[in-house]
């Protein structure tokens, strides 16, 4: 088990909590971070980009003059993909972008990643708190005690939808619940702020023993 601080909503340091090294220890994994990412953009990406051939271009079969006897180029129909308003010749057809990563191997990116931010001090725990006005204003004065305007992820102890409201005009800042974490966001954030009970949960939801059980 490793120690970290809990901070408060001020910014101070209230007390220890301890991290399992089994989530939170463990060295570092480069390429399976790696195809963590990209797997995540590439199953974002609609793939819906569509260009006509020749084939599908409307407009005449017949060819535009005689093939021999005129002095030019020997020319086929008008939707041939060198003229202007013809088809496009190897342009994009709809295709599925995505490729599968296997649940353990996602599983251990996530955990390694939360090692890096842990073992880098870019990690800090927080007391639970809510935003009860839902207004982006509580949560920004909030997030000020802890180096505003870096590129931050949140991490949730549940579906706060007071929290997610009050953080949907703040630029900077994503959030995400401790139990669907997203691999690009949290590498790429500069900091990562987790409430308490999410910290205490992820010792639970990524430990051996859920390893174990196959979850």
């Amino acid at each position: 088990m490793m120690n970290c601080t809990v901070y408060s909503k001020d910014g101070k340091e209230l007390r220890a909590i301890e991290l399992d090294d089994a989530v939170f220890g463990l060295p570092v994994n480069d390429d399976l971070i790696w195809y963590a990412i990209n797997s995540e953009l590439a199953n974002k990406r609609q793939g819906n980009a569509s260009t006509k051939d020749r084939g599908e271009v409307h407009g005449s079969n017949a060819k535009p003059y005689k093939q021999k006897g005129t002095g030019r180029a020997r020319r086929g129909d008008k939707k041939s993909p060198v003229l202007v308003g013809g088809g496009t010749m190897f342009g994009p057809k709809p295709r599925d972008f995505s490729w599968y990563l296997p649940k353990k191997a996602k599983r251990q990116a996530i955990k390694t990643i939360l090692s890096l931010k842990a073992q880098s001090d870019t990690l800090k725990i927080i007391e639970d708190f809510s935003i009860e006005s839902g207004k982006t204003r509580d949560l920004a004065g909030l997030l000020d005690n802890f180096n505003p305007g870096l590129r931050t992820v949140l991490v949730l102890k549940d579906d706060d939808p007071m929290i997610k409201r009050a953080a949907a005009n703040i630029p900077w800042l994503s959030y995400l619940s401790y139990n669907r974490l997203r691999a690009h966001d949290l590498f790429y954030g500069r900091q990562v702020l987790m409430l308490e009970t999410a910290a205490k949960n992820l010792n639970g939801f990524y430990g051996p023993k859920n390893e174990e059980a196959g979850e």
